[in-house]
């Protein structure tokens, strides 16, 4: 798994001793000043207003003021009715504006002695000295640092030729983690740990390469492999080896040969062309196991119409989503067999999440119980690997409110799934599958409001992950707001083209909650979920209500079988999934039609 970038602020370094004073006041105005005037900072204009506001407010002594709403009011002129909820604008500018702080330190501004960052999890920002700048940081606190005297117009020149740049950042890098990943390798703290459970399957990034005779083409290849890696961290159920194995790979080597050197079963490389402010981007997976190409895509942008930092973040976000999406390219393939008696840890998680997935498509008692138990299994011999946690709630989950392979006694199915859930969030706080756990079980347990706020977070982590998207989107739409929450579907079904016939059957729900039936008739024939109880009840609603009376009939049929006793608690059933006074009535008077055994009191619309 790729190692995490390591802190530039060095503001206690855990022995006790009183730490180095901060940065001035006119020591930040300075930095922004000179963050503002860098090219490399290319961000649109209300990007560098927010960098401004958050700064100022901190210096002003207001940092408590900054919130997602003033910032959203102040820089970004919403109204004063603005709903952090539903307008995620704030945290998609915020990430924007971290990455972009990231780059320039990483390029024209690795010289600067003071870094501005926007941690994650807030607004607020933090100023400190660069590491290299604290010349005696366990001295009692005395005059403030002197600001480091900025290179030579020589010197900035020679920096500024692009070839230097490129090689140099991949050099910089490279050394950077290979010192880290020796200092892990040495540290007993970290011999001393159990054994790690890696995600799968595995993937490396090859750096790209300028296919062009233009040298300024060795910048954007250097920055979009640096972006799509950062893109495909996220992803929690992909191993993706860091910076230090991307560096050290020879240009020509072969998928064949990195997998016999890493491990890794796949291989994503890709090329740069620059012609006349024209970008050409061809990027490609190829499994080590056979040599075969199994994902090629290419893409083109105007350097004149878009900034080359928007550029690389909107390729690198394409490639990502299609490479490392859930139902994606790679969670197609079934996991290579192992060498060996035993399989190993990073085969073990890859063959769960597969199984996982594979069940998503489906949701059947048959693969149900298997996948529960490989995950239970999983959890139990490395208890703190997040992912499993996160997709073993789900199928505890899924015993409670699809009824399968339910476990009699305490604690209930809703109260495992909900622990799972929390202890895959404690694990890793940033996990977005336990985060979209976590959503979907409180969804559930009759807590909308703080459901749909956990998966707005979780979205912000990542707003590649459709998975996660199209979660969310069945969520919002299923609390009442269909219209929104089918838009949102929909997006994640254009993004990830292997998607869940589940969400094709939401998607079918929404139609036919709206009033648009020849719509719902069209998805509810499109979704394949035979086995899956609750397809049915709503292919029964919208066969009735379109007079399609013989499959409506066989629906129904079909429903009352798997679920016998659905409608002896239909009540309790619409109360679990949070349908309001409107939508009730709506499937109410659906499942009377579709000639379902609704109790009368219901029918009629009493209480």
């Amino acid at each position: 798994m790729e190692r995490p970038a390591p802190r530039n602020c060095v503001d206690d370094d855990g022995s006790g001793a009183r730490p180095a004073p901060g940065p001035g006041e006119t020591d930040v105005r300075a930095q922004l000043d000179r963050i503002l005037a860098s090219a490399e900072f290319n961000v649109p204009e209300r990007v560098r207003q927010f960098l401004s506001y958050v700064v100022e407010q901190t210096l002003a002594g207001h940092a408590d003021r900054i919130k997602a709403y003033s910032v959203a009011v102040e820089v970004f002129g919403r109204d004063c009715n603005f709903d952090i909820q539903n307008d995620p604008v704030v945290r998609i500018e915020a990430g924007r504006l971290r990455r972009a702080l990231e780059r320039y330190y990483l390029l024209a501004g690795s010289p600067d002695p003071v870094l501005i960052e926007i941690p994650k999890g807030g607004y607020v920002p933090h100023f400190c000295w660069r590491a290299d700048d604290l010349k005696q940081p366990k001295l009692p606190p005395g005059p403030a640092p002197v600001l480091k005297p900025q290179p030579s117009s020589s010197i900035v020149d020679w920096l500024k030729q692009p070839w230097l740049v490129g090689s140099a950042v991949a050099l910089a890098i490279g050394s950077a983690f290979a010192f880290i990943w020796m200092a892990d390798l040495s540290s007993p703290a970290a011999s001393a740990k159990g054994p790690a459970l890696q995600e799968g399957p595995s993937l490396i990034v090859k750096p790209f390469v300028n296919l062009s005779k233009n040298p300024d083409a060795d910048m954007y290849a250097a920055g979009l492999s640096e972006e799509i890696l950062a893109q495909l961290a996220r992803f929690k159920e992909l191993t993706v080896f860091g910076r230090e194995t991307s560096v050290a790979l020879a240009p020509g080597a072969s998928a064949p040969d990195i997998r016999r050197r890493f491990g890794s079963r796949y291989v994503l490389e890709g090329s740069v062309r620059l012609s006349d402010d024209k970008l050409r981007i061809t990027s490609r997976v190829l499994d080590g196991e056979t040599a075969a190409i199994i994902w090629s895509e290419a893409y083109d942008a105007d350097l004149r119409a878009s900034s080359i930092v928007d550029i690389e973040m909107s390729i690198a976000s394409k490639v990502a989503t299609a490479v490392a999406q859930p139902y994606g390219i790679l969670f197609r393939v079934p996991p290579a067999a192992a060498s060996g008696t035993r399989p190993l840890p990073s085969l073990e998680a890859y063959q769960c999440s597969f199984r996982f997935y594979r069940y998503r498509t489906v949701l059947s008692p048959t693969e149900h119980a298997p996948t529960r138990e490989c995950l239970e299994q999983i959890t139990t011999r490395y208890p703190d690997h997040a992912t499993s946690w996160a997709m073993l709630s789900y199928l505890y989950l899924d015993e409670d409110r699809f009824q399968l392979n339910r476990r009699p006694g305490s604690p209930t199915p809703i109260e495992r799934a909900r622990d799972a859930a929390q202890h895959a969030i404690r694990l890793d706080p940033q996990n977005v599958r336990a985060l979209q756990a976590l959503m979907t079980v409180l969804f559930f347990s009759n807590e909308p409001t703080e459901a749909l706020r956990v998966g707005a977070q979780a979205l912000a982590l990542n707003p590649n992950d459709t998975e996660l998207l199209g979660e969310f989107g069945s969520r919002v739409a299923q609390a009442g707001d269909w219209k929104r929450g089918a838009a949102l579907l929909e997006e994640a079904m254009a993004r990830n083209p292997g998607y869940s016939d589940y969400y094709v059957g939401i998607l079918a729900l929404a139609a036919y909650m709206q009033g648009e039936d020849t719509r719902a008739l069209e998805l509810i024939r499109r979704a394949n979920l035979q086995r899956f109880a609750i397809y049915h009840f709503v292919a029964a609603l919208i066969f009735a209500r379109t007079g399609h009376e013989t499959e409506a009939a066989e629906s129904r049929a079909l429903f009352l079988k798997l679920r016998p006793g659905f409608f002896a608690d239909f009540e309790g059933e619409l109360d679990k999934r949070n349908f309001n006074a409107r939508d009730r009535a709506i499937l109410t008077r659906g499942a009377v039609q579709a000639g379902f055994p609704v109790k009368p009191r219901l029918a009629s619309g009493t209480e």
